[in-house]
């Protein structure tokens, strides 16, 4: 098992232990196990899956955000991590369309076009996530 603290600015969403952490980084896909090797990461948004027993999974919408796994713990500091079943689609599908609108009215240097290249990434994620 492995100790796992899940935090955003509002605060903690999840704190125990589990026996798995599976996330994405910005290089990829990773699964973080009992004493893994010591990890300093950017996360991407994607599903959060926590393992906490063979029958129960928690999952959470993440967005951007840092893990850090030191000493058998893992700590993943995230702009938010919401419960799958408390996206709304409908809004999601409008940030999408917001996030492509900024991208094309930006100059691909600014940070205008950073920032909604983000809040695409994200949107896509957590509409791929609602959506099942």
């Amino acid at each position: 098992m492995i100790d796992v603290e899940v935090l955003t600015p509002e605060g903690e969403v999840f704190e125990g232990e589990v026996r798995m952490v599976a996330t994405r980084t910005e290089v990829g896909q990773i699964g973080i196990l009992a004493n893994h090797a010591p990890v300093l990461a950017a996360l991407r948004p994607t599903e959060l899956r926590l393992k906490v027993s063979d029958s129960e999974t928690k999952r959470y919408a993440q967005a951007h955000g840092w893990l850090q796994v030191f000493g058998n713990r893992a700590r993943l500091l995230v702009e938010e991590a919401i419960p799958p079943e408390s996206l709304d689609a409908g809004a999601l599908k409008e940030q999408l369309s917001d996030a492509e609108q900024r991208l094309s009215e930006s100059d691909a240097e600014s940070a205008e076009y950073a920032r909604a290249q983000k809040d695409r990434d994200r949107a896509e994620a957590f509409l791929s996530i609602a959506q099942g």
